[in-house]
């Protein structure tokens, strides 16, 4: 049996693990190269702590944040596919399946604002 993801250790070596999928990605790479990891880590690590553990400390604005990656439905679907095969490889339970739903529900809202911007809305 596998553990949730119920602690801030897991909650970060979810977020490393994945990325560290992520920038190995042919789609996603080119869009995440000059990322920062490292400074963005605790950023990204508080967020999923703040969606997963209730954890207080994220401030921020998700979508603002990557408004800039000109990211669009085929990256977002590859996204999608390293987030939940990350959580399935490592994790189950009731926080992991909020994981991928938070993570599904990201990818719509992204999409969602996304053809907004581009239909001048």
């Amino acid at each position: 049996m596998l553990p949730d993801i119920d602690t801030e250790q897991r909650v970060e070596f979810l977020v490393k693990t994945f990325y560290s999928r992520v920038l190995k990605d042919e789609v996603l790479a080119p869009h995440f190269k000059d990322i920062d990891f490292p400074s963005h880590f605790p950023r990204m690590i508080a967020f999923w702590g703040f969606i997963l553990l209730d954890k207080e400390g994220y401030k921020g604005n998700v979508f603002d944040k990557h408004v800039g990656l000109n990211l669009h439905e085929p990256e977002f679907e590859h996204w999608i596919f390293h987030f939940n095969k990350t959580v399935n490889d490592f994790f189950e339970g009731e926080k992991a399946n909020l994981a991928k739903q938070r993570a599904e529900l990201l990818k719509y809202t992204f999409l969602s604002k996304l053809n907004q911007i581009n239909k001048g809305v």
